[in-house]
C-alpha cells in the first residue's frame, strides 16, 4: 500500500498531534515530515504531500482542498504564540515586518490592522528593515511578551473584533482521502491530545512561559461550527484586502 504523505508543523503547538501519530499504528501507513508552516503549506499546494497541518490562509491555493480531521490548531481568545510586537500603540503603527514562517499570521495581522484598528500600514518581509512593529509566531515568541512595549495577541484581538474563536491551522488534503483512513487519523490525533501530560514531560522548560497552560488552555484543538464560521469570515477579509490592493 502506498503510504499517505503528511507534513506537520514542528512547533510545540503540534507536539500532541505528533505524539498521537507516532504512538498509533497509523505511523506505519504514513510518511511524516516536520516543517515550518509556510513549507507545510507549499508541500500541500504543490502535491509533495497528501495532507498537511497548514496555515488556513493558504487553503484557497490548494487544489481539491478538503479538511480531513476533526482537530486543528485554534484558540478562543488569547493563544500566547501569535503576536504583533510593537514599540508603539496599535493606533500609531505605520510599518510592520511580516513573519516568513506563516501566511495565516501575516494575513491576520493585515486584517486586524485594516478592519479592526482601521490603519493603513506599510508591510515588509525584509528581516533587516526597521519597523514600528513585527509579526512573530510559534515557539520563538515564548517568554518574549515582556521584551516589548506592546504585545498584541492576535487570537485575543480577533476575538475582540469578531466575538469568534480562531483557527490558525487545519489538516488539509489535496485529494480524496478514504473514510477509513480519516477515522484512524482522527483517533490518533485524539490519542495524542489525551496524552498531553506525557508530551509536557518531554518538553524543555521555557523561562517566563507556562507550557501546561499553553497546551491545556490557550490552545484549542476542536474544529467547531464557530471556528468554521471564523475561518470563512477570515478568508472573506483576505479577499477584501486583495480588492483594496488592486
Amino acid at each position: 500500500m502506498n503510504k499517505i504523505k503528511i507534513s506537520a508543523v514542528a512547533y510545540t503547538n503540534t507536539k500532541a498531534f505528533i505524539y498521537g501519530l507516532e504512538h498509533s499504528d497509523i505511523i506505519n501507513k504514513i510518511d511524516l515530515s516536520l516543517d515550518i508552516p509556510s513549507d507545510c503549506a507549499a508541500k500541500v499546494i504543490n502535491g509533495q504531500v497528501d495532507i498537511g497541518l497548514m496555515p488556513v490562509a493558504a487553503i484557497p491555493l490548494v487544489p481539491n482542498a478538503n479538511i480531513v480531521a476533526d482537530y486543528c490548531i485554534g484558540s478562543d481568545g488569547a493563544v500566547n504564540s501569535v503576536f504583533i510586537f510593537s514599540e508603539v500603540p496599535a493606533q500609531e503603527i505605520k510599518t510592520v515586518r511580516l513573519d516568513t514562517h506563516s501566511r495565516t499570521s501575516n494575513n491576520l495581522a493585515k486584517v486586524l490592522l485594516k478592519f479592526h484598528w482601521k490603519k493603513e500600514v506599510g508591510f515588509t518581509t525584509d528581516p533587516a528593515a526597521k519597523t514600528d512593529a513585527f509579526v512573530l509566531i510559534g515557539d520563538r515568541t515564548f517568554g518574549k511578551k515582556e521584551d516589548f512595549a506592546y504585545a498584541y495577541d492576535m487570537g485575543e484581538e480577533w476575538k475582540n473584533f469578531t466575538g469568534l474563536p480562531f483557527m490558525y491551522a487545519a489538516w488539509v488534503a489535496n485529494k480524496e482521502i478514504s473514510q477509513e483512513f480519516k477515522a484512524e487519523f482522527n483517533a490518533a490525533l485524539k490519542f495524542g491530545l489525551a496524552h498531553r501530560k506525557e508530551v509536557l514531560q518531554e518538553l524543555p522548560e521555557v523561562p517566563n512561559f507556562d507550557l501546561e497552560d499553553y497546551l491545556y488552555h490557550k490552545l484549542q484543538f476542536d474544529v467547531t461550527d464557530d471556528r468554521k464560521k471564523a475561518l470563512n469570515l477570515f478568508l472573506g477579509y483576505i479577499e477584501e484586502l486583495k480588492k483594496v490592493s488592486i
